[in-house]
């Protein structure tokens, strides 16, 4: 199921490792020839050169120093017992450790070498300069490079050198290879939804849906997978309910037929019994024969109303505005409801469609008319009309009580009525047409606290 993820992270191992491996053996082979290079062991040559040079200078001076001294060729700086707290620090450091004799570097950079010799309870002390060699810079110096000596000999410098770098090759592979798996998992993901999606609608799950989060393509597949879902449900829908509408329609057909062929010669023998009636009886007779007369053109309308509801009526489509045709319908029914108040809502401008301008009177006629009598006096019915995303639509809100669930879940199926005199073939003829136009009609949430239906139409 990861296939795709599992993909992507191949190639990139496969793009980058191979690179990474060489450039790691290039870098590596180079710093381990920089650091064969190093200066430590030329610096502990030099600095043991320079330690024996320095102790040779120091000895040869010393050796002068006294000899000259023996032989008075450096007259003496005397300090004298009662001069005590006037001499140099050196001077008293010397006096007080006890020794005869000792040689002490002076000077700033220790170019001076003094010679001190006790005498009794006072000290001589014979100078005599090293011409400019600072020995005591060169003892630091001696000293710091020892210390580096010591510190390059402790540490396997190309070893550490060799395991960091391997440690911050690694570590840039690594980060990029976890960006790469979280993006990767970011683009297989919605795709194995999708495909989870469509092998559930493939299986006959049409209200299975894919979040759509994404605003890249993905995100546009998912969408469009989406709406195809939707009218897929959609057609399945109206496929099922035109289905039984057609169960319907045959139910409707034979039933027009059987009862139209039993009452055409039952109201033709009423009339003619109607017509020879004569004498004291007659006129009970005539009355009885008009009533029976009455029931059966009512019967044969209730057959003609199943006729219409069975056939399939013609379709002419032409241009028809939307915003007119509700206005006419609601003017044309105001007469017949003086006591119901009829609003709209209508969209700006012109909503023009292509469409059977008598089928879409019959559908608001009809959604009009029982919105009207589901209204007490003074009730109000209001007509909305919209366009949105190539539909429009047209809703009648009613003030009236509302459906009842039982209303609610047989409320297309023909001959079903909860109205008094009713058939209950109003709103499936209604429906019907409006499947015939293209669209559908809907129970939405009522705006004025009773019924509301609504009509979609395409715009082509």
């Amino acid at each position: 199921m990861n296939r795709l993820r599992n993909r992507l992270i191949l190639v990139f191992v496969i793009a980058t490792l191979a690179p990474l491996l060489v450039i790691g053996w290039l870098s590596v082979s180079l710093l381990r020839y920089s650091l064969s290079l190093s200066s430590a062991r030329q610096l502990d040559e030099v600095s043991q050169s320079l330690q024996k040079s320095g102790r040779e200078l120091y000895q040869r001076a010393r050796q002068s120093l006294e000899q000259d001294a023996a032989a008075g060729r450096v007259a003496p700086e005397r300090y004298l017992s009662d001069a005590h707290q006037r001499w140099p620090a050196a001077v008293q450091e010397f006096f007080a450790s006890g020794e005869p004799s000792s040689f002490i570097l002076a000077g700033k950079e220790g170019d001076r070498l003094d010679y001190f010799v006790r005498h009794g309870d006072s000290v001589w002390a014979y100078s005599a300069s090293l011409h400019g060699v600072p020995l005591r810079q060169l003892s630091d110096q001696y000293t710091a490079a020892r210390a580096q000596v010591a510190s390059a000999t402790s540490h396997n410098w190309r070893r550490g050198f060799t395991y960091t770098y391997l440690l911050l090759a690694a570590a840039i592979w690594i980060a990029p290879l976890l960006a790469l798996i979280y993006f990767a998992h970011r683009i297989s993901r919605p795709i194995q939804q999708l495909t989870t999606g469509l092998s559930a609608v493939a299986a006959g799950h049409l209200d299975h849906r894919v979040p759509a989060a994404r605003n890249d393509e993905v995100g546009a597949a998912i969408q469009a997978f989406n709406d195809m879902a939707d009218q897929l449900q959609q057609s399945q829908a109206r496929l099922v309910y035109m289905a039984r509408l057609e169960s319907w329609q045959a139910l409707a057909r034979k039933m027009a037929h059987e009862v139209k062929n039993s009452l055409t010669p039952i109201r033709l023998t009423m009339e003619e019994i109607a017509a020879r009636q004569t004498g004291q009886d007659g006129e009970f007779y005539q009355q009885a024969a008009q009533i029976v007369v009455d029931e059966v053109l009512s019967l044969e309308r209730r057959v003609r109303a199943f006729s219409e509801f069975s056939s399939e009526p013609p379709v002419s489509p032409r241009r028809v505005d939307i915003n007119s045709l509700l206005e006419e319908r609601i003017a044309f029914l105001k007469s017949a409801h003086p006591g119901v108040r009829y609003d709209t809502r209508l969209a700006p401008g012109q909503l023009t469609l292509l469409a059977d301008e008598d089928l879409i009177k019959g559908v608001l006629t009809n959604l009009l008319e029982n919105a009207a009598q589901a209204v007490e006096p003074g009730g109000v019915v209001l007509g909305v009309t919209a366009a949105d995303a190539g539909q429009i639509a047209i809703e009648v809100h009613d003030s009236g009580p509302g459906l009842s669930l039982q209303a609610r879940s047989t409320l297309f199926e023909p001959a079903i009525s909860f109205k008094r005199g009713g058939m209950g073939l109003g709103l499936s003829i209604a429906r019907k047409s409006a499947r015939l136009l293209g669209g559908d009609i809907l129970l939405v949430p009522g705006e004025l606290g009773g019924a509301a239906f609504r009509v979609s139409l395409p715009c082509a």
